[in-house]
């Protein structure tokens, strides 16, 4: 594929969704010069499921995909066992190569949603990693101070707080440091958080002889509490997650949000953005605008019709009050209402349900229901706060 050096893509690329370059001469000069750069993005499967604060570096390695880049999607499947703490507070535990294959189930098939795959390498870091022995990581970990890794904000805070810092979590920016090396990057992918890991593989790049990746960070989102987004505190937006569900929690993310999602998790047309953000500035409506960035999401994850769909159900269940047309429908293996809020994804467990029912969450044919023995039967239409409907039949 020709490499398009369009310099209007060129901007945009370096532009939209982008916080720092490092490098920045150096890749105009590449991008300009029609060369294959070599685009690398690594995530470990430290949960099952890609949110939209993922999409970010994701939709950036598209922007160089339809450049004609070559991408390289490192899954993480052995730093991912070790456990990055570039944005915690606390140690995070190590994952047992158990829990990593079980969060690995689906994950190409989730960044397929964003990426070309047939157009994308995509490695595992264990194929590499595994094979260091000593003597290569203490020649490695001697091309740094601890002085570096202890100076890094976070690691800061905790030292400070008399927390706990493993040995463990200061040697992480080493593995992904080499992960660029093995597939000598040219450029790499990131979010403000793996600033100083993505540091590291440029001076690891040095120490073999190769020359060192320019770095793009991206923002950081907030969820859904208003905490940057994270697997770790639940406040995500699922790429998997089904049309009305994604629909309804992008509506109910705060105001001030619409536009950097409009910019960060969507490729929709950067003057109309700018068109809504004048519109919002003067004082227009946030809800039309929010409607029109979650059905643009349900749309990029599912298709047209899953988000007119999407927000025919929100119009109807939220502004006008109604059932919506089209409910999903449950043939339970009981008729009993905690395996029936189970088996329909409304809760985790069957305590998790029996809490909802307590806390006046669960309401059968739009009554109010305290009984958790309740025995259904076809037909009737369950209710789990204000989004989630289902017809038992």
């Amino acid at each position: 594929m020709t490499v398009d050096t369009d310099p209007t893509k060129i901007a945009e690329l370096l532009a939209r969704g982008v916080t720092e370059i490092i490098g920045r001469d150096e890749l105009v000069a590449k991008l300009n010069s029609g060369q294959t750069l070599r685009v690398k993005l690594g995530i470990d499967p430290t949960s099952a499921n890609l949110h939209l604060g993922r999409s970010i570096p994701l939709l950036k390695l598209r922007d160089f995909q339809d450049l004609g880049h070559q991408i390289i999607f490192v899954i993480g499947d052995f730093t991912g066992q070790i456990g990055d703490t570039s944005d915690k507070e606390s140690e995070r535990p190590m994952l047992t190569e158990a829990e990593v294959a079980t969060n690995l189930t689906s994950y190409v098939e989730q960044v397929g949603k964003i990426l070309d795959l047939e157009r994308c390498e995509i490695r595992h870091n264990s194929e590499w990693l595994k094979q260091l022995t000593f003597a290569e990581i203490g020649r490695q970990a001697d091309a740094f101070s601890v002085s570096d890794f202890i100076a890094r904000d976070n690691i800061k805070r905790r030292l400070e707080a008399g927390k706990r810092v493993s040995l463990r979590e200061t040697l992480y920016p080493l593995l992904q440091g080499y992960d660029s090396v093995e597939i000598r990057a040219d450029v790499e992918v990131g979010g403000t958080d793996q600033r100083f890991n993505m540091l590291a593989g440029r001076e690891l790049q040095r120490l073999y002889d190769q020359a060192p990746q320019s770095i793009i960070t991206n923002p950081l989102i907030d969820g859904l509490d208003g905490r940057k987004m994270s697997s770790s505190w639940g406040n995500v937006i699922k790429i998997t997650e089904t049309a009305p569900e994604m629909y309804g929690q992008v509506m109910s993310l705060r105001d001030e949000l619409i536009i950097p999602y409009f910019i960060n998790t969507t490729r929709f047309d950067l003057d109309q953005i700018r068109q809504f953000e004048s519109e919002l500035v003067a004082g227009g409506n946030p809800k039309e605008i929010k409607m029109k960035l979650a059905h643009e999401l349900v749309r990029f994850y599912h298709s047209a019709i899953a988000a007119d769909q999407a927000q025919e159900y929100f119009v109807k269940t939220f502004s006008q009050k109604e059932l919506p047309d089209r409910l999903p429908e449950l043939k339970p293996s009981a008729y009993d209402l905690l395996t029936v809020l189970t088996e329909a994804g409304f809760a985790e467990s069957k305590s998790d349900a029996r809490r909802a029912i307590e806390q006046d969450g669960v309401r059968v044919n739009e009554a109010p229901v305290t009984d958790p023995k309740l025995v259904l039967n076809p037909g009737d239409i369950v209710q789990k706060g204000k989004r989630h409907f289902m017809k038992v039949i």
